[in-house]
């Protein structure tokens, strides 16, 4: 049986009495063949599309968003000036219809599109451009990665940005920026609605914004340009979108009239409800993938490979010696810091790890060993034939590092480190993430078979995030995503100053620290991530993240462990699917229909 609310089966209009009515006035063999067929088709679908997310988004505001729970809460949201061209990947208009760039690359002018209105109904205008990037994105009181990826050269100073007329827009640059017109297209904010919440502050002296569009906000006044809107959300159950009556690309765009995310509570219930029906996409695991390839024609879904994932999935070592300056104390046990900022024990944990295995076991063999910070389907990659370091499986090399650095085996095994201090640590992931949780614990019977105790617990995804934010964490088992192939949308994990350098996060406004040390090799990816965004050349720029890739394997602070295959199943129904690498499966979300076709059992 499919198990549908009564708000999702909404809309249908059939009912059994008006069926029957009909049904007297036919001959009896049709009769009989309507009874047949019915007994043989599967539930008619509502027309909607339902898909699954493993957590409740954390906030609303795309500007104060730092996991993938709340980003993909907002998506549907929200639009920027520009937009990746599907074909190229270039930057393409979107709510502007143009811009014009001047002989220098340092002044762009952007048009907007006629008549562009808000979800509710207010026009948007170049003066709400100019709030978005001057009032909240270059707020130095608003804690924002949207910041940290504009910053220009070595004073890491900003665009200067102005309104020219109703729908024209200036920004000037100090000096050459390659991937300005990608972080252009950052989510606009209407400054109708948030103007008084940057201009207003609360009894700390922080502007209201920071607590504006939190989960308890009443959907209906959430505000944006995107394809739809917010309809209801009830946390750990669902989130449901209508249309945006305003969207830009005109009536009847978006053509599907919901769109629902379930709320579950792992990847297996997911797949659950994936292969019962009830929903129309599942990011497939490799351990899904011949169970589902079976059933493919017969429940009328099509699995689209998209090639290597971008995302940088890894474990890290939190080798921050920075204080807590409320308590004085440090963040992390100096014990446990001494061996996480030991470079020949990071080494020794590299060697320790079997990821071919995790690769062969987690997913089944579709994906590879994660070398690089950056996936193999990004241009800047550097692969190990061309100079990528890399840490083959050998336990007994990890072994004699760790003794060539001063460690002892006790009688039973366990490693103590130069002042007899037992090796333990603990190792956080996120509850739910099937793959995470298996790999956790391939990481753990590792490490103790070259002697190291790890303490390992998935929790919560947002208590994940809670942590890593307050630097109460030892070790880290997570991903980072979203950043598509600009290596600059990583300078907030990679730059010294990053609000997501979480290796070693500084002392930043609103999550302060006190003894920050920043090592020589992180201020040298400072200054490649600064002459990375000069360099407009394609090579010379390749040259530099080539240099970066290289840095990070040979330090460690994180260590990859696998780059899965991007597996996307979407029911037959959704018609205009396109699944694209990089882009994804519902890029042109906006553009799909849905038409039901009968479905044998």
């Amino acid at each position: 049986m499919l198990g549908y609310s009564a708000k999702e089966m909404a809309g249908q209009n059939t009912t059994s009495t008006e069926q029957l009515k009909r049904s007297l006035f036919v001959p009896l063999f049709l009769g009989i063949l309507l009874l047949w067929l019915g007994a043989c088709a599967a539930p008619a679908r509502p027309p909607h599309l339902i898909a699954t997310v493993t957590s409740d988004p954390k906030t609303f505001n795309t500007y104060l968003a730092t996991e993938s729970s709340s980003r993909d809460a907002i998506a549907y949201l929200e639009a920027g000036l520009v937009t990746l061209d599907e074909d190229t990947l270039l930057p393409k208009p979107e709510l502007a219809e143009g811009w014009e760039v001047s002989e220098d690359g340092l002044r762009y002018v952007f048009t907007l599109r006629e008549g562009l209105r808000w979800s509710d109904g207010e026009p948007l205008t170049a003066a709400d451009v100019d709030f978005t990037f001057n009032r909240i994105i270059f707020d130095e009181r608003i804690p924002t990665s949207a910041r940290d990826v504009l910053r220009i050269g070595e004073a890491g100073a900003l665009p200067q940005v102005r309104a020219l007329d109703e729908r024209r827009v200036e920004f000037v640059l100090p000096e050459p920026f390659a991937p300005f017109l990608l972080q252009a297209g950052s989510p606009l904010l209407p400054k109708h609605i948030l103007e008084p919440t940057v201009e207003q502050v609360d009894g700390q002296g922080n502007p209201l914004f920071l607590q504006t569009w939190g989960v308890d906000t009443p959907v209906q006044e959430l505000v944006g340009a995107g394809p739809y809107v917010l309809q209801e959300y009830t946390p750990g159950q669902r989130l449901v979108y209508r249309p945006n009556p305003y969207y830009w690309k005109g009536e009847g765009i978006p053509r599907i009239e919901r769109v629902i995310l379930r709320i579950v509570d792992s990847e297996d219930t997911a797949l659950l409800q994936f292969r019962s029906g009830e929903t129309d996409v599942f990011s497939v695991r490799g351990r899904d993938f011949q169970l589902l390839k079976r059933e493919e024609k017969r429940d009328q879904f099509t699995i689209y490979n998209l090639g290597p994932t971008l995302n940088n999935n890894f474990f890290a070592f939190n080798l921050s010696r920075a204080r807590n300056p409320q308590t004085g104390r440090p963040f992390v046990d100096p014990v446990k810091s001494r061996w996480f900022n030991d470079l020949n024990f990071r080494r020794a944990v590299a060697h320790a790890l079997n990821r071919q295995f995790y690769v062969e076991s987690v997913l089944q063999g579709l994906g590879e060993i994660q070398h690089s910070v950056f996936s193999p389907a990004s241009p800047f990659y550097l692969s190990p034939a061309e100079g990528l370091p890399t840490y083959d499986y050998d336990p007994e090399k990890a072994r004699q590092l760790l003794l060539a650095a001063g460690y002892t085996y006790d009688a039973e095994g366990h490693l103590r480190d130069p002042d007899g201090n037992r090796v333990r640590f603990s190792l956080i992931t996120n509850a739910g993430n099937n793959q995470r949780e298996a790999t956790g614990a391939l990481i753990k019977a590792d490490l103790a078979r070259i002697g190291i105790t790890v303490d390992f617990t998935p929790i919560a995804f947002n208590t994940v995030v809670q942590r890593t934010d307050s630097r109460d964490w030892e070790t880290l088992l997570l991903g980072f995503g979203g950043g598509g192939t600009e290596p600059n949308n990583g300078s907030n994990i990679w730059r010294s100053d990053g609000r997501l350098h979480l290796f070693n996060l500084g002392d930043l406004p609103g999550n302060p620290a006190e003894g920050v040390e920043v090592s020589d090799w992180e201020r040298e990816i400072d200054r490649i991530f600064i002459a990375g965004v000069r360099e407009l050349d394609f090579e010379k720029r390749k040259a530099l993240y080539d240099r970066f890739q290289v840095i990070i394997q040979e330090q460690l602070p994180q260590i990859g462990t696998f780059n899965p295959l991007v597996l996307s199943a979407l029911r037959n129904r959704l018609q205009g699917v396109d699944p694209r690498p990089i882009l994804g499966p519902l890029w042109n979300l906006d553009q799909l229909s849905i038409q039901d076709v009968l479905q044998e059992r």
